[in-house]
């Protein structure tokens, strides 16, 4: 009965976020409240992902991150890296660029970079006369092939590892996914330098709606998109005075490679993703700019850095030595001489970020508004599912059904199928969500085969974080849908490919590195 149970309520969690009802956090705590209140979680066991030391880790990483967004260091090399003169076809910049932009990613959450990327290339790009839609969507893609190198390259890796760690067996060291990552990127960047320039779109000519009086009034155009906390979402545009909230007023939102302008879109309704065309003075900026309400505001100007330049080497010397630590702990040497501290990641990144914080390289007394609170509450509320999942039974019954289904094949055929099944939810849902619900049915599977697990807890990894084919599992890829005005099918065409070239290295790859 239990297990029917927990079917029936992961079948409504997984509808209510593939049709985006509320955000994944609050999906999925509503989930683990439920199982919790029929007694098959305890309370314990519900709280336990709120403590977790995976996900503190991503808390803390979103400050480091931003302590080094403030520093200037991204678009001093973004400028380097775009290359100058009349010889600039796509290829050029993308043999620059992309590489570099997935080294970074490695380390660095991937939604600054693409926040700071994004319009900067934009503007390149209407410069020298290349379309910014060739490049765009590789920019998006290229950090998700950086991310899934390291430990911390993404959310994900760090949600897996906790689990792995809470289900009682060693974690993944700093560089130990990059052993299948590094493969999948570079047969990635490889893909997007011969096919991205053939596969996407040319730029899609649009109308400047700037009123003529706008420069006599000191207005000028400038570019948001639109995230999860911006207070409107869900509601129209009619209904919301979008002028008094915020000093500007709207000329156009761009949705789905659609462009609409006022009087179309009057009563429209705010998404997640949209990206709106304002008309706004200096102090938008200034008031704005920072707001965990937009995922990206850009005024057409390079941002300036607002550390003095002596934090600014400290942005560069700081996190270079969290990684350093973290890397450093995890050989055998250094346990044996310091066998009553573990340094590992958690403990590096908590340093880092209080020494960024009394040193005020991020405002500290806003310190919160940095943080992506719904990942974290996801990240937590996956824990108690998973737990859920595991207690009811289910996740054994259904890892006892595949095994019987693939005796005569062996665990391969069901590590191809925890990719595709896993691959499947990060495109329709998110990735931590997705990651969630694969990890238990993950471990029953090994433990009735009575194989390693790791194989399956590396494949999510690489699964959870191929989300190409859609702009909906991965925020970087709705950044890039509206600054670039891309559609659904611009992501499909390009993206699809990708995903199979992941699935593929993969599955070759992981039971050749990490044995059954």
């Amino acid at each position: 009965m239990k297990v029917l149970f927990v079917l029936v309520i992961l079948a409504f969690l997984v509808l209510a976020l593939i049709k985006d009802r509320m955000r994944p956090g609050l999906i999925l705590l509503s989930g683990a409240v439920v199982f919790m209140c029929v007694g098959i979680i305890t309370p314990k066991e519900m709280l336990e992902g709120f403590s977790n030391k995976g996900m503190i880790t991503v808390a803390l990483l979103f400050l480091v991150s931003e302590g080094i967004r403030r520093s200037g260091w991204l678009e001093i090399l973004l400028r380097k890296l775009l290359p100058q003169g009349k010889d600039v076809g796509v290829r050029k910049v993308e043999t620059r660029m992309l590489p570099a932009v997935s080294f970074i990613s490695a380390f660095l959450n991937n939604t600054p970079v693409v926040v700071i990327f994004a319009p900067m290339i934009k503007r390149w790009a209407e410069q020298h006369g290349v379309a910014a839609t060739k490049l765009l969507i590789p920019l998006s893609y290229a950090t998700i092939l950086g991310g899934v190198c390291t430990l911390i390259g993404t959310s994900t890796n760090l949600v897996i590892h906790g689990m792995v760690i809470d289900a009682g067996f060693e974690g993944f060291s700093m560089f130990e996914l990059g052993k299948v990552g590094v493969i999948i990127a570079l047969f990635g960047l490889l893909y997007l330098w011969l096919f991205s320039d053939l596969l996407l779109p040319n730029e899609r000519k649009e109308r400047d709606f700037t009123p003529s009086y706008a420069a006599t009034q000191g207005m000028h155009r400038v570019e948001v998109v639109l995230g999860a906390r911006f207070p409107a979402i869900n509601k129209r545009i009619i209904d919301f005075d979008f002028k008094r909230k915020y000093g500007a007023i709207i000329l156009t939102l761009k949705r789905g490679g659609e462009t609409f302008i006022m009087h179309d879109m009057r009563r429209e309704r705010f998404k997640e993703g949209d990206t709106l065309e304002l008309l706004a003075d200096e102090d938008f900026m200034a008031n704005w700019g920072d707001s965990s309400f937009f995922l990206m505001v850009s005024n057409g100007k390079d941002p300036e850095p607002t550390l003095s330049p002596r934090k600014r080497v400290l942005a560069v010397i700081l996190p270079t030595l969290m990684i350093l630590g973290a890397t450093i702990g995890e050989l055998p040497a250094v346990r044996e001489a310091f066998p009553g501290v573990k340094i590992d990641m958690f403990v590096c990144a908590a340093v880092v970020t209080v020494i960024m914080a009394w040193l005020n390289m991020f405002p500290a007394r806003k310190y919160t508004k940095f943080i992506s609170w719904d990942i974290l509450v996801t990240i937590a509320s996956a824990f108690a599912i998973s737990r859920a999942m595991q207690n009811s039974g289910l996740a054994d019954a259904v890892a006892e059904f595949a095994v019987g289904l693939s005796q005569s094949h062996g665990p391969v055929v069901l590590l191809a199928v925890v990719f595709i099944v896993t691959n499947l939810f990060t495109e329709l849902m998110t990735n931590n969500a997705a990651a969630a619900l694969a990890f238990p049915l993950s471990l029953a599977i090994a433990q009735h085969l009575g194989v390693s697990p790791t194989p399956f807890f590396v494949t999510i990894c690489m699964a959870a974080s191929a989300s190409f084919t859609t702009p909906i599992g991965y925020q970087t890829n709705l950044i890039v849908q509206g600054v670039g005005n891309y559609r659904f099918a611009d992501f499909v065409k390009i993206g699809l490919p990708m995903n199979i070239l992941a699935f593929i290295i993969t599955i070759i790859f992981v039971p050749m590195i990490w044995e059954f």
